[in-house]
């Protein structure tokens, strides 16, 4: 393995790091390998975003998408019948029990 010095940190990003060390339990040489493995090692990287992805369909692949989920916008009347107002008196409920 290689070592490398690293100069020119400025104490607030040091402590930072420290106290993030600290808190996941680890030495913050570890934090810092890991911090530069996440972000330069593409093998096993995991996404939190789509952001990789946009633009990657094309128009036929991004219609079949759209037709496939648009049932999740319909919204079923029989389900929202009876919702609104018991809901509605559990709000009603509670206000009359804060004035109280």
């Amino acid at each position: 393995m290689t070592n490398i010095s690293l100069r020119g940190l400025d104490r607030p990003t040091l402590s930072r790091l420290k106290a993030n060390a600290r808190r996941r339990g680890i030495s913050v040489n570890r934090l810092i390998v890991e911090t530069l493995r996440q972000q330069y090692t593409d093998a096993g990287h995991t996404f939190d975003d789509l952001d990789r992805l946009a633009g990657t369909w094309s128009k036929a692949e991004g219609a079949a998408f759209a037709a496939a989920v648009a049932p999740f916008g319909e919204i079923d009347p029989g389900l929202w019948a009876a919702e609104p107002k018991a809901g509605y008196r559990v709000r009603l409920a509670a206000r009359r029990k804060a004035r109280k």
